[in-house]
Formats: C-alpha cells, structure tokens, sequence
C-alpha cells in the first residue's frame, strides 16, 4: 500500500517539524498546501517534501483539504494537522498496517486524542478516518468544522 500525506497548514512554525518527522518514513508522497502562512512554514516543510502548494484561503477548511487531496496519486490518503504526530508505538502499528491491509478497505478509523491531563494522560478522545481509499474521491464538508465524508468498508486500528 502506498500513502499520500496531505495536510493544509498556515504558520505552523513551531510543530510542522515535530509532525513531520514523525510520519515522514511512512509515506510515499507529502503534499502540504499553505493557506498564507507569514511564518517559516513553507521553509520548513522543504526540508520532508518539494509538494508544497498556495491555496488562496477563502474561509473554507473543507475546500483547501480537498484541494490537497486532489493532488494525491498514491492508493491511500492520511491527513493530519500540523500539531498531530504519531507516537512510536502507532508508528509500528501504520507500518504493519500498510504491509498487511487488505485493500478491499475504502477507510480506515484511528483514535484521535483531543485532550489531556497535567500529567499528559488522554481525557478526552474519539476516532477520525485518517487513511482513505484515493481513488473513492472521498471528499471533506463544511466551511468550519469541518469532516471527512467517507463510505464503504471500515476498517477500525490505532
């Protein structure tokens, strides 16, 4: 299975790095779209891939996220936010995910941890489809808030 990254970011300076590293090995291809960042971002993000494109912000988060997912050609899509990482021990468990999915998966549900305690403990989390079938042209809904309207077979890890 081979995987396009797509993110949308604007000055992400301070976690685009931490984010990035955590995924890079994982994925064939990263595609970032910056939405008008003033910052180092479209610097940093250099550094892990040359797919970095301007999307004119238009007060849309759905519209900059599929622009990012109209510019993927690998089988899946994985989307993340510039503050998202993957710790080690779901970096093993993506890594035998992509050895061992059968591809008869449209979409794919991680946990997605929203918040947590003094002491870094997870209070508060739920799950996202994070890693979609590209070629399904799922596509995102809704200005603000926005989601990922996906259908198909599930799949639930991570």
């Amino acid at each position: 299975m081979s995987i396009s990254l797509c993110m949308i970011v604007k000055n992400e300076e301070d976690c685009i790095a931490r984010c990035l590293s955590s995924v890079q090995d994982m994925m064939e291809e990263i595609i970032i779209v910056d939405t008008g960042s003033t910052d180092r971002t479209k610097q940093i993000c250099t550094q892990y891939t040359t797919k970095l494109y301007d999307f004119e912000w238009m007060d849309d988060f759905a519209a900059a996220r599929n622009y990012s997912f109209s510019l993927a050609s690998m089988d899946y899509i994985f989307w993340l936010d510039a503050d998202d990482i993957l710790k080690p021990e779901d970096q093993l468990k993506l890594r035998m995910l992509k050895n061992t999915l059968d591809h008869s998966y449209d979409s794919i549900s991680m946990e997605y941890q929203l918040a947590f305690d003094e002491y870094g403990n997870v209070v508060s989390s739920l799950r996202r489809n994070r890693l979609v079938k590209r070629q399904n042209g799922f596509r995102w809904v809704g200005p603000i808030h926005e989601y990922l309207e996906v259908g198909g077979t599930f799949l639930k890890v991570i």
